[in-house]
């Protein structure tokens, strides 16, 4: 039986540019994958103390139902900070690849009736 996703939030931190065009690039990952439905919740981490409650290791961070669908690396310490991701193509960027996001998404997302 299929899993209904019933949280994806985007969390960021306001002192990085970067959440915005993650945000537009989630909606349109959600989109293609047949759940243009699916609501995403913006959390503002504001201290270092939410950061620590949260694990929240730079913004932007994308969870669905509590699970970062691209994990940063073992051991990464909760902070305030801007999160760098890695492109396939090896450059760094402030938000997530489009194809790994979408490649992520399809692992955690239960089948839409678009794919069954």
């Amino acid at each position: 039986m299929l899993h209904s996703v019933s949280t994806i939030e985007l969390l960021y931190w306001d002192g990085c540019p970067s959440h915005p065009e993650a945000l537009c690039d989630l909606r349109a990952a959600l989109n293609e994958l047949g759940h243009p439905e699916l609501q995403v919740a913006l959390v503002e981490i504001a201290t270092e103390e939410q950061a620590t409650e949260y694990a929240f290791v730079g913004s932007p961070t994308l969870r669905v139902d509590g699970v970062d669908p691209l994990p940063s690396p073992e051991g990464e310490p909760p902070s305030l900070t801007c999160r760098i991701y890695r492109l396939r193509d090896g450059r760094y960027s402030p938000t997530p690849d489009p194809a790994d996001l979408r490649d992520a998404l399809r692992r955690l997302l239960p089948r839409s009736a678009q794919e069954a």
